[in-house]
């Protein structure tokens, strides 16, 4: 079984993580010893245009100010603003662009380059757009894909361009789109994002004004009875375990993650160098096979909502 890589997320930096403290998470993050960090050109989407591109700006002046050459970055590109809206450009000339842009300023730390929020239905453009790839792929980058409407289309393209493809995909307890790219499934390349629903928690007083649920304007009262249940299969999980007590949404959702089919990554989103130690120490712990029975029952509560 191949390990299970951890990214430091991005998406909410220059939004609800400010550059100060994206600073410090990133310190912690590499001081444990991990390096792969995911990142997009539209990030923070929070429908603020002043911020487009700012959360890349952070982690740019944190490589430049201490002088890292050793981070593995994922960099997804194709939207074209941060307003949350499908406009995108996929066009093989923005490919090299921007391909060309993350090359001068990240050298050999850019690891992988991904295609983002693609919902065309043109195979042709599509095609275009891997002939594109393919050349950077030639330059020792790896492509993958993120938000594709049409996978099969990319499954088919794919007989004649050969690429082992990393998919990012949002996977929770609530929704997966693991089924969408069935073409794809058999062998761990699926990088995990979403896995806390939108910073679901199991009581609605752990919700705070700058929390990610409610900057993201997610209802979390609809799912309160699924939560429920999901805390009461914690709790009898708990009785039955000998390892410490579990207490929070974000350990089921982790789990729940880390165990499903054909994982290769998770992508965790701290807010805070408390929350970001805690996901890091969990995440060992799962290396370790801890926590495989909780995952079990939970698949199950799962298939039975």
């Amino acid at each position: 079984m191949n390990p299970t890589a951890l990214f430091l997320g991005t998406a909410m930096w220059a939004w609800t993580v400010e550059k100060a403290q994206a600073f410090q998470l990133l310190d912690d993050f590499y001081a444990a010893g991990y390096r792969q960090i995911d990142a997009a050109t539209n990030y923070p989407i929070n429908k603020n245009s002043a911020d487009f591109r700012a959360a890349e700006k952070i982690l740019f002046e944190w490589i430049k100010v201490h002088g890292i050459s050793d981070l593995k970055v994922l960099m997804k590109v194709g939207s074209i603003n941060n307003l949350y809206t499908p406009e995108h450009n996929l066009s093989p000339s923005f490919l090299h662009i921007m391909h060309n842009e993350y090359q001068n300023l990240l050298d050999n730390q850019l690891d992988e380059f991904m295609i983002h929020w693609d919902n065309r239905d043109d195979i042709q453009l599509i095609r275009a757009s891997l002939e594109a790839l393919n050349h950077i792929r030639q330059q020792g980058v790896k492509i993958g894909l993120s938000g594709i409407k049409h996978p099969e289309h990319y499954a088919q393209l794919n007989r004649d361009f050969g690429f082992d493809f990393d998919i990012q995909f949002k996977h929770n307890l609530l929704y997966s789109d693991y089924e969408r790219y069935s073409d794809f499934q058999g062998k761990p390349r699926f990088l995990a994002y979403g896995m806390n629903a939108g910073g679901l928690k199991f009581k609605a007083k752990q919700y705070h004004a700058n929390s990610s649920t409610t900057v993201r304007g997610v209802s979390a009262d609809q799912h309160q009875g699924f939560l429920n249940q999901v805390e009461e299969c914690l709790t009898k999980y708990n009785q039955a375990s000998e390892l410490p007590p579990l207490s929070r949404f974000n350990q089921c959702s982790m789990v729940f993650a880390y165990y499903s089919p054909d994982i290769k990554g998770l992508l965790i989103g701290p807010s805070s160098t408390e929350q970001l130690k805690d996901s890091i120490h969990f995440f060992q712990g799962l290396e370790k096979g801890h926590h495989r029975a909780l995952y079990n029952a939970l698949r199950q509560l799962q298939e039975n909502g």
